[in-house]
């Protein structure tokens, strides 16, 4: 699996910037970050890298930019990876749009700006949340004659065999004759 991405997006340059030296400084080790100011350029993004077989482990969206509400963005963003983690940024407690997308994009948290201090404010809870993404992150196999098959690693069947297995992983593929888990 290819490193997961975090991907917010701000139309305000010094909040993105501000989110993204603060994600970068705690997550950049163990994931890309990635972030825009522009919806549109966003959800072309999130199709690219949905094609290229990338992986989202969270959204950080504002909710008020010019193009799109945040929420409305989360929605479709949500269509394309529906097992990212959610997060909204406003400046202030905008109620019906806290309720819109708990109720409409299943939101996983309301996060008012400034967050500072991060290590107060910020990095508890994406790091709940990422630690939340990676216990119910799917994988997925490519079995030949294109079937696919989505597991959780600690459901799998203690005894699976498949004449032929093709997986991806880091752009590399590798094919198996015969899987056989015990």
């Amino acid at each position: 699996m290819s490193t997961p991405i975090i991907f917010s997006i701000d139309d305000d340059p010094q909040v993105l910037r501000a989110i993204g030296r603060d994600l970068k400084s705690k997550f950049r080790p163990e994931y890309r970050i990635l972030s825009t100011s522009s919806v549109d350029e966003a959800l072309n993004s999130l199709v690219e890298l949905k094609n290229k077989g990338e992986t989202v482990a969270l959204f950080i969206s504002d909710q008020k930019m010019p193009e799109m509400q945040g929420v409305e963005f989360l929605e479709k963003a949500k269509v394309i990876y529906p097992d990212a983690k959610r997060v909204l940024l406003t400046a202030y407690s905008d109620t019906d749009a806290a309720i819109k997308a708990i109720n409409d994009v299943q939101l996983d948290y309301y996060l008012l700006k400034p967050w500072d201090p991060p290590e107060e404010r910020l990095y508890p809870v994406l790091t709940d949340l990422l630690e939340d993404w990676h216990a119910n992150v799917k994988w997925t196999l490519r079995v030949s004659g294109c079937w696919y098959i989505n597991f959780h690693p600690d459901l799998m069947p203690s005894r699976i065999i498949f004449p032929e297995i093709c997986f991806l992983i880091s752009g590399w593929i590798f094919r198996i004759p015969k899987l056989l888990q015990s």
